[in-house]
């Protein structure tokens, strides 16, 4: 496409819109995130000079001009991008983020734009929802040896203490964000060692005010019991397998008779958001759950139906005026479009909690209510520093709440309202007129 507008003269300026078009099963809300690596892209777009010869030998590309990769070898992202904050819960139809420029970077942009914002929305989402789940335990990431690859789980984890996680066991998103990083030991430590005690002396001895024992090895009861004679205090025990509330309940006891209140349990193994509640139903004195694959892969959800759209296209003739945007929009069945730019509105009623949203022109204005989507990138280059990673995570602790109980049901959540502007709902209608007539 970029070639073909590129060969055709085609200059305009272009809106896009990235958005989901509706909620997976179960989720009442979603979380925005990944907003930061999506600048980041944009800011610093190239193209290598070994990508430009690729693309030169390509048959598809075969009738393509020298100037156009030319072109590349000078192409920068030019354009402007509004977006919501990261940590925002969002919903149907708004756009997270809108990109307006040169209509060949504009849509050049397009597929790493939808891959970063709807799979760190997908996995904060997720983990905001972990987190309720947990009722005030804590919920860490343990998810990336199931991670759709190693740069997904660096991102997973990102996105999963957005969403309100303690931590990663992933060292490297600790270097790169700053996260906190927790771990524990694998059965394969314990079973290089011929004794099971030994294994956890020897663990302990090195790492003595962080050490978490993971007991299931062989035989969890009597494990907690060599525990409890090592004479130390350890940070955590981990149970992965097994009745994890009776193991619990039973562990707890131990621990307790033995002067070990400060020592806390990690549950881990295949756990979700709804097997931690039926673990809390049965009062299991579970103090973190470690989550792996259900997390970083949002295994019951693992796809957002997130789109980019184009919403408007400024015609632009060579050296004449700059013409008022041309709204567009897609009317085919299930998927129509609504056009030109927009804004989200939010409104709250006396307590704080959200009561509607109004998904709206651009240029419309709704006293009371607060406008989303904020300008963050102006002529290619960011407006604003990006906020700290805990800034971030603060937002979604104080923006969740604010939802009503019923849109956080873990299960058939009820619908928040969002609403169509009477004026946004007249424009489709004039497009739609002017389109197929």
């Amino acid at each position: 496409m970029a070639a073909s507008y590129f060969e055709s003269q085609v200059r305009s300026t272009a809106t896009f819109e990235l958005f989901v078009r509706t909620l997976p099963e179960n989720r009442g809300y979603l979380v925005a995130a990944g907003l930061e690596q999506a600048l980041d892209y944009l800011q610093d777009l190239r193209f290598r000079a070994e990508e430009i010869d690729y693309l030169r030998r390509h048959p598809m590309f075969a009738h393509v001009s020298p100037a156009f990769f030319d072109y590349l070898g000078e192409f920068r992202f030019t354009g402007e991008v509004w977006a919501m904050a990261e940590g925002t819960p969002v919903f149907q139809d708004e756009p997270l983020l809108r990109v307006t420029g040169p209509i060949i970077e504009a849509q050049i942009v397009e597929t790493y734009l939808l891959s970063v914002i709807t799979f760190q929305t997908m996995i904060a989402t997720k983990a905001a929802r972990l987190v309720e789940a947990a009722q005030g335990r804590g919920v860490v990431d343990f998810g990336t040896r199931r991670a759709h690859g190693p740069e997904a789980g660096v991102l997973a984890a990102r996105a999963a203490y957005i969403g309100g996680c303690l931590g990663t066991s992933n060292v490297e998103a600790g270097l790169r964000f700053g996260i906190p990083t927790v771990g524990t030991i694998a059965h394969s430590f314990i079973m290089a060692h011929h004794d099971e005690e030994q294994a956890f002396r020897d663990f302990a001895r090195l790492f003595p005010e962080n050490v978490i024992l993971l007991i299931d090895t062989y035989d969890t009861l009597r494990a907690v019991e060599k525990v409890i004679r090592m004479g130390c205090c350890p940070k955590g025990v981990r149970l992965d397998s097994g009745n994890l509330a009776d193991l619990s309940k039973e562990v707890r006891r131990r621990l307790d008779e033995a002067g070990l209140r400060d020592t806390r349990i990690y549950a881990s193994g295949d756990l979700d958001e709804f097997a931690i509640t039926r673990l809390l139903a049965q009062h299991a004195p579970v103090d973190f759950f470690a989550v792996g694959t259900a997390l970083v892969t949002s295994k019951d959800a693992p796809a957002l139906g997130g789109v980019y759209k184009l919403v408007e296209v400024f015609e632009e003739p060579a050296g004449g005026p700059r013409k008022l945007p041309r709204p567009t929009a897609k009317f085919s069945a299930d998927k129509y479009t609504y056009p030109g730019s927009k804004q989200v509105f939010r409104s709250s009623g006396a307590t704080g909690e959200y009561t509607h949203d109004v998904l709206a022109c651009a240029g419309e204005n709704y006293d009371g209510a607060t406008p989303l989507l904020e300008g963050v990138m102006r002529d290619g280059r960011r407006t604003c520093s990006a906020p700290p990673l805990e800034s971030i995570r603060e937002r979604v602790r104080g923006l969740l709440p604010r939802l009503h109980p019923t849109v956080r049901e873990l299960r058939n959540p009820a619908p928040y309202l969002v609403q169509i502007s009477q004026q946004l709902a007249g424009l489709l209608e004039q497009v739609r007129n002017e389109t197929l007539r």
